[in-house]
């Protein structure tokens, strides 16, 4: 990373006023997250009916936001969507992209946001693969780029993880990590850029092994999600893979379960190279996730994973207060 260049012109304690570039399921889910931690929001997309759907996810959201407790002064009047992206970062203090997946894109947009912006303004990616390096390189002043990646929904999975580029000055990773934390995420700032970072790399294994077994009909869709749900994810929702394997091995830990079960990585337990998505793969993982589903709608079932999050982080004490 870079030297200092521009320092930030506040404090991410003082932040009041965040814009929110792409307003879409990531960049929606950021807008209903600030709102509800009490800043002034505005938004940009270039869509047509990008107001009216990023307002109907906000109002969708508001309940379960309410139950995890809202900051004071916290409103969803206080969203302002604008015509223009400039009229959305002139006077913003932390700014959040989250445009589609497209590098060429992701280049050119964040180099126009590094034009419009006020000078020293932190500027972060949703990118949820891409490298801050591969994304910076058109942009006047690279320094101030970030990658604050979420998870779905932003509004209530509390991880971000933050890293920058080869030319992001490292003070602008450490406001952005500070102002996250400020505003209610859970954040892993790493130490290095990888692509996929780390948690999307975790469920792209599981994923893959996942659709190796539809492939070779050695599981059903329900059978795999019930494989999670009822087993290690009920785990894994307060304790990591790490810290679970650790318990394994007893009061000797670690170093026990891999003295004793270590052999078991030559065994041919899992297929790390993705299959071929063809079709037949296709069409089985479509099914099987209809025949999951049993008759719920879309809606019903973003519901149902709101407030089954709402419930974990409840149970687990885990619950952020107002900011």
């Amino acid at each position: 990373m870079s030297a200092a260049t521009t320092p930030a012109p506040c404090s991410p304690e003082d932040v009041r006023r965040v814009a929110c570039i792409g307003a879409g399921v990531i960049g929606g889910g950021w807008v209903a997250h600030f709102l509800a931690r009490g800043y002034d929001v505005t938004a940009w997309d270039p869509a047509p009916d990008a107001e009216d759907k990023l307002r109907r996810l906000v109002a969708a959201a508001w309940p379960a936001l309410e139950q995890i407790g809202l900051a004071d002064g916290a409103s969803q009047d206080r969203l302002t969507v604008t015509a223009t992206l400039a009229e959305a970062v002139a006077d913003a203090q932390f700014i959040q992209e989250s445009a589609p997946e497209k590098l060429e894109l992701k280049r050119s947009l964040l180099a126009e946001l590094d034009a419009a912006a006020p000078a020293g303004v932190v500027i972060a990616s949703s990118t949820s693969g891409y490298p801050m390096t591969d994304m910076q390189t058109e942009a006047a002043d690279p320094a101030r780029l970030v990658v604050g990646h979420p998870f779905n929904p932003p509004y209530l999975i509390p991880l971000v993880e933050v890293v920058g580029g080869e030319r992001t000055d490292a003070a602008a990773v450490e406001w952005s990590a500070r102002f996250y934390d400020v505003a209610g995420k859970s954040v892993i700032t790493m130490d290095r850029e990888l692509p996929g970072f780390i948690a999307n790399r975790l469920q792209e294994a599981l994923w893959r092994e996942a659709l190796h077994m539809v492939a070779n009909g050695e599981a059903s869709v329900e059978d795999i999600d019930a494989s999670i749900t009822e087993g290690p994810g009920l785990r894994w929702a307060f304790m990591g893979p790490c810290l679970t394997f650790a318990l394994a091995g007893g009061e000797g830990g670690m170093a026990h379960m891999l003295d004793h079960f270590g052999p078991s990585l030559k065994s041919p337990w899992t297929r790390l190279e993705a299959p071929e998505l063809d079709r037949t793969l296709r069409d089985a993982m479509v099914d099987g996730c209809e025949e999951a589903a049993k008759g719920r709608d879309y809606a019903q079932l973003v519901a149902e994973r709101d407030q089954g999050v709402i419930d974990v982080l409840r149970a687990t004490g885990r619950l952020g207060g107002a900011r």
